[in-house]
């Protein structure tokens, strides 16, 4: 019986073990993705501020009637872009991205969802997955991207976006995301995208001021802001996709490390076991040869 619990529990180390060398392996793996996230975000957030700082300026000149784009309208019809991840074993990086998005629904777009007058873009297969089983209205297919991140899947997603809205399939679109600020404690955000609010373009010390600097534009503002609103909610939703994808590698190396850590506190308690097992099984053979020879020397003296 001993024999068989030994070979046991020789079975479960070494299976534990190789699992431990394969949640090691994801852990370097999604650090060094985690780096390359990083400088992809570093590269990009200077110039989504500043051109977020720029349409600021324009509107504030031009005003909200300058762009369809910054028309406000009555919500009567919702777009929800919720953005996940393509893969799990990251943790709850998922189920807490989308328990935010549901709870949003719940609280503000219930009644919209009983009426047929909301609709979910799902990024990221996770998400797709989660909505398709909820019996959601999708717009789009969005599986796969986080695999080879790119700027034409931003510019993709965004180019639906503004057309669903000019063509008044959608009144307003809402982004659910996670934004990266640390590897252990992500943001998850919730935040408007179109219309376009005036308000959301200015930087924080010009909200507490009201002052703003008069520029001179070449060529006209309006054909600035033409130009450079559509780009500006690319850019934005590129962001968005950038800082979930390093949220989600922080969260899987965070999981793996501690699945790694699992790992070697079970392959201590599994050790310890089996020692324990051999040595009993020891004490008990020599027990029963010294019970042996004793019978033994009994039976000559006999």
């Amino acid at each position: 019986m001993a024999g068989g619990n030994l070979r046991d529990i020789r079975r479960r180390i070494a299976s534990v073990r190789s699992t431990q060398q394969i949640t090691r392996a994801m852990k370097m793996v999604a650090a060094a993705k985690l780096r390359r996230a990083q400088e992809r975000i570093l590269a990009t957030r200077p110039y989504a501020y500043r051109i977020r700082h720029l349409v600021g300026e324009l509107v504030a000149q031009l005003g909200p009637e300058a762009h369809p784009l910054l028309e406000p309208r009555a919500a009567e019809r919702v777009l929800l872009v919720v953005v996940a991840a393509d893969r799990g074993l990251c943790g709850a990086f998922n189920a807490n991205i989308l328990r935010l998005a549901e709870d949003t629904i719940l609280s503000r777009y219930a009644e919209h969802r009983e009426q047929g007058r909301l609709s979910v873009m799902a990024v990221g297969r996770k998400a797709h997955e989660f909505f398709v089983r909820r019996r959601y209205r999708l717009v789009g297919d969005w599986r796969g991207i986080f695999q080879g991140l790119r700027f034409e899947h931003a510019r993709a997603i965004t180019d639906r976006l503004v057309r669903g809205f000019l063509e008044r399939e959608w009144d307003a679109v809402e982004l659910v995301y996670n934004e990266f600020k640390s590897v252990v404690s992500p943001n998850r955000i919730v935040e408007p995208l179109l219309p376009v609010r005036p308000a959301s373009l200015y930087g924080a010390e010009q909200a507490e001021t009201g002052q703003r600097p008069v520029y001179l534009y070449e060529p006209d503002p309006e054909a600035l802001l033409a130009a450079l609103l559509p780009r500006h909610l690319t850019v934005q939703v590129w962001r968005a996709l950038l800082e979930s994808n390093a949220a989600e590698q922080g969260a899987r190396m965070v999981a793996m490390d501690n699945a790694t850590n699992n790992a070697a506190e079970l392959l201590r308690q599994l050790r310890l076991t089996y020692n324990r097992l051999r040595q009993a099984s020891i004490t008990k053979e020599l027990l029963e040869i010294v019970a042996g020879a004793e019978a033994l020397a009994r039976a000559r003296e006999a």
